[in-house]
C-alpha cells in the first residue's frame, strides 16, 4: 500500500460476482488517487490488513459513488470499515441533480461515456481480459475531480456539512444476517399469502437454496420468483400440473420438476396448527390531532423541498415526519425533534417546532 499510503484523497470502487455466484464476493477493488489509479485483487491476495488501516484513517477522503453496497461488502468480505466517506451520488443528490447514476453524471459533467458491457460480468474469473480492467480504471478515474466540483458546488449552497453527515451515517451500514429466519420473509409479496401458501412457497424456496448453493449460481438462475410465486398458489400434486407454470421450459422440468413436486408436498404436509403466519406489526393508529399534524408536515416538506430544489424524501422521509406528527407538542423542543438529522434540526428545526405546534 506504499503507493496509497499518505494520500489524502482517494476514489474507490469495486467489483462483485453477485450475478454470478451463490455466495457473492468481492473481486476486484479499485483506488484512485490524484495521481494515478490501482487495482487490487483479493482473489489473489486475500489478507487485506494492509488496505484495512488506510481506508480507516479519518484523515484520509475516501471517494464513492453509490457507497451503500460497497461498503457493507468490504465489511461483510474483509472486516474493513471506510470512514471520511463522501458519497458523490449522495452530494449529486442533495445538489438536485435529476439523474445520479454514476454513467449518467460523468457523461454530463465530463462528456465520457462509460462503456457498460461489463457492469454484469462475471469478475471472479481469471484473467481479467484488457477491457475489464481499462473499464475497473475508468470507474474510479474521474471521481476525484467530481468530487472537487461536488464539493465546490456543495459550498456555494452550504450544503457540504449536510452531506458529510449523511456520508458518515452511510458509513456505517453493514451487511444484515438472514440467521434463522424464513426464506419467505424476504420474497416480495408474502406478505399478502394465506398460511397455507406461505407454507409451501418456503419449501419451494429452501429446495431452490439448496440447488443453487449445490450448484455455484445465484437462487434466480435456479428457478425465478414468479414461477415460485405461480407454484405457490397453484399448489402442483403431480407433475403433469406443472405444464403452463410461468418460466417452467422444458429443461426445467426435466431437471427440478421432481423435487418441485416433493416440496411443495412438504408444504401441503405441515400440519394446520404450525403453518407460518406472516408477522404483521400493529395497525398503527393515529388521533385526529395526529392525522391533521401529518399532512401539514407533508405539505410543508413539498414546498420546503421545492424552494430548495431537491427531492422531498432527500429533505425528510416519511418516518421521520410520522415520528415527528405523533410527538407531543408540548414536550420540550429537544425532544421533540431528537429523531432529526444535525443538519436537519440547525436547517428547519425551530421552523418545524412551530408548525407543530400549531403556529
Amino acid at each position: 500500500m506504499g503507493r496509497i499510503s499518505g494520500e489524502p484523497l482517494l476514489a474507490c470502487d469495486l467489483e462483485a460476482d453477485s450475478l454470478h455466484h451463490y455466495q457473492e464476493r468481492v473481486c476486484l477493488i479499485q483506488l484512485s488517487t490524484p495521481r494515478e489509479s490501482v487495482l487490487i485483487d483479493p482473489l489473489a491476495v486475500p489478507d487485506l490488513g494492509a488496505l484495512a488501516p488506510v481506508l480507516a484513517d479519518p484523515a484520509v477522503r475516501k471517494v464513492f459513488h453509490g457507497a451503500d453496497y460497497d461498503i457493507r461488502s468490504l465489511h461483510r468480505d474483509f472486516g474493513i470499515e471506510v470512514h471520511n466517506l463522501f458519497d458523490t451520488m449522495v452530494a449529486c443528490q442533495f445538489l438536485g441533480e435529476k439523474e445520479v447514476g454514476l454513467a449518467a453524471v460523468l457523461k454530463k459533467r465530463f462528456g465520457v461515456e462509460l462503456d457498460k458491457r461489463y457492469q454484469k460480468a462475471d469478475w471472479s474469473r481469471r484473467p481479467l481480459a484488457p477491457e475489464m480492467i481499462q473499464y475497473a480504471v475508468e470507474d474510479t478515474g474521474l471521481l476525484i475531480e467530481l468530487h472537487r466540483q461536488l464539493v465546490e458546488e456543495l459550498q456555494g449552497k452550504g450544503r457540504l456539512a449536510w452531506v458529510e453527515e449523511e456520508c458518515e451515517l452511510l458509513s456505517r451500514v453493514r451487511t444484515a444476517s438472514r440467521g434463522e429466519e424464513p426464506f419467505y420473509l424476504r420474497f416480495k409479496g408474502a406478505s399478502g399469502m394465506e398460511p397455507r401458501t406461505l407454507a409451501v412457497l418456503e419449501e419451494l424456496l429452501r429446495f431452490r437454496d439448496e440447488k443453487a448453493k449445490m450448484r455455484d449460481v445465484p437462487a434466480f438462475k435456479i428457478l425465478g420468483n414468479e414461477t415460485l410465486r405461480e407454484l405457490a398458489v397453484k399448489k402442483p400434486r403431480k407433475g403433469g400440473d406443472l405444464a403452463g407454470v410461468t418460466g417452467l421450459t422444458a429443461k426445467l422440468l426435466e431437471r427440478y420438476g421432481e423435487g418441485i413436486i416433493d416440496a411443495v408436498a412438504r408444504g401441503m404436509a405441515v400440519p394446520g396448527d404450525r403453518l407460518p403466519l406472516y408477522p404483521r406489526l400493529p395497525r398503527r393508529f393515529r388521533e385526529r390531532c395526529q392525522e391533521e399534524r401529518l399532512q401539514r408536515l407533508k405539505q410543508w416538506r413539498e414546498k420546503k423541498a421545492r424552494g430548495l430544489g431537491i427531492e422531498a424524501g432527500i429533505l425528510a422521509n416519511n418516518a421521520l415526519l410520522e415520528a415527528l406528527s405523533e410527538a407531543d407538542p408540548e414536550k420540550g423542543g429537544a425532544d421533540i425533534i431528537s429523531p432529526m438529522k444535525r443538519w436537519q434540526r440547525e436547517l428547519f428545526g425551530a421552523e418545524l417546532l412551530e408548525l407543530l405546534r400549531g403556529g
